[in-house]
């Protein structure tokens, strides 16, 4: 076969660029998957690496469940397996894994690590961590290295008749919640449990005529949640040696919405119901003991809880027995107890909330009535539906914590729980004004108070040392 020398030319030039363009894809991909990120907690930059899983799971709007992996920190590792094999499964599971690699560094500790926990929170909210802009907003977490994740584990069947919202909802969904552990810990460590306060709930969309799964699994929602509040609370128990666990919010509605069946709309704006509440707060305690069980965790558990997410947790501090709760949910005869709680600014005592008119809660004032009828005629019914009436003879040790300048029906609320809690001789203690209004810890000092707290009634003396 005879070639003219021009349509040889023309050839050889096609592959020279086929070949330097291939080669430049295949630089671009590297560079793409390796990087630096500025860490807060180190003060400069470290080296990230990204790598996709080769069937990944994305959520409902077609974003990547995202692990943020921190390894080689300068704290002791309490999941027995390498980041090598952890890795490996994580990215069998569907994740994206993301490994920040803080190479020791002096300031890769306990509560200097939740600075970078925050960046990290506010950037994947802001779709912009580490040059990505498609990672999840409700489904990427953070984990140190040696912890796994047991996602969307379900704790209860929710009752489409309690809200009536949306009214095509008739079959209840599962409530989930996620737990993130160690790995076979060598030692059995306790787990702190939270109720989101941002909302999952069904959705009737009109447009395609169907209830979607669009706002299913929102308990993680960053712009409503970590990011929102710049909480780290959660994802730095595991820097403390814990392990943590996030629940669906027992209201399985939008959070203004909800009504009582032919009763007004929204009727249940801004506040849930009970025994739903506490039926489903139970049942997610008694499925998390049963994890533990299984795992190598401690049977220990804490509860920490902020605005609607503290009224929710609230409902697991009490010792008093009510059927119609202890035999609702998953396991039942499994302790439904918790041994501490940390609970922000919440509603405890919906008897209490004309103490002072409209002083922040105007929701509850105008519609309480709408669903429980006057409080001078049904003051019990309006009792038993707040966490106070479960605390009969004792409770958990609790701290509390607020801000003053916050609305302020909340402070009324802790300081009349406390002083039931003080009257009983339950170890109470408060931490007031660390930040402005309505806002969760975020200094080292004062997420220390919290952790310690924790430490000191989650952990045997043992451990404790």
């Amino acid at each position: 076969m005879k070639y003219s020398f021009s349509s040889f030319s023309i050839i050889s030039i096609k592959n020279l660029f086929l070949t330097i363009l291939l080669n430049l894809i295949t630089i671009i991909s590297t560079n793409a998957a390796t990087g630096k990120w500025k860490s807060l907690t180190v003060g400069s930059n470290i080296t990230f690496k990204i790598t996709e899983s080769t069937n990944p799971t994305k959520d409902y709007n077609g974003n990547y469940v995202t692990v943020v992996y921190l390894k080689n920190l300068s704290l002791k590792k309490i999941g027995r397996i390498s980041n090598k094999k952890n890795i490996q499964w994580l990215l069998s599971q569907g994740y994206r894994v993301i490994e920040l690699d803080y190479k020791k560094n002096k300031n890769a500790i306990g509560l200097k690590i939740n600075e970078d926990i925050i960046s990290i929170n506010d950037s994947i909210a802001a779709a912009n961590f580490c040059g990505l802009k498609n990672c999840s907003l409700n489904k990427s977490y953070i984990l140190f290295e040696g912890y796994r994740i047991a996602r969307d584990i379900t704790y209860f069947i929710d009752n489409p008749k309690i809200y009536n919202s949306p009214e095509q909802y008739t079959i209840g969904d599962p409530l989930h919640m996620d737990i993130i552990y160690p790995y076979n810990p060598k030692n059995k460590i306790p787990t702190i449990l939270s109720f989101s306060y941002s909302n999952s709930y069904a959705f009737f969309d009109n447009k395609k005529g169907m209830l979607t799964d669009a706002y299913k699994d929102q308990r993680l929602f960053l712009p409503y949640s970590f990011a929102g509040f710049n909480d780290s609370f959660l994802e730095g128990a595991a820097a403390q040696g814990m392990a943590w666990a996030i629940a669906d919010h027992p209201k399985y509605c939008q959070w203004g919405k909800g009504k009582t069946p032919n009763g007004p709309n929204d009727s249940f704006k801004s506040f849930e119901t009970n025994p739903d509440t506490a039926q489903k707060v139970k049942s997610a305690i008694r499925t998390l003991r049963v994890f533990a069980e299984e795992n190598g965790l401690s049977d220990k558990i804490g509860i920490f809880g902020f605005s609607r997410g503290s009224t929710a947790g609230s409902m697991a501090i009490g010792d008093k027995k009510i059927e119609e709760i202890e035999k609702a949910g998953f396991h039942i005869g499994v302790a439904d107890d918790v041994q501490a709680a940390a609970l922000g600014p919440g509603v405890f005592d919906y008897t209490l909330i004309y103490n002072t008119i409209d002083d922040g809660d105007k929701n509850l004032e105008q519609r309480c009535p709408w669903v429980w009828g006057a409080l001078e005629h049904n003051r019990n019914l309006w009792n038993s539906m707040g966490s106070s009436y479960l605390v009969e003879k004792t409770a958990a040790p609790t701290l509390f914590f607020y801000n003053t300048d916050d609305d302020p029906y909340y402070g009324d609320q802790i300081n009349n729980f406390k002083i039931k809690l003080d009257a009983l001789e339950v170890p109470t203690d408060t931490l007031i004004n660390y930040g402005k209004g309505h806002a969760v810890p975020q200094t080292e000092t004062t997420l220390n108070s919290l952790y310690s707290f924790f430490k000191n009634y989650l952990f045997t003396p043992k451990l404790n040392k």
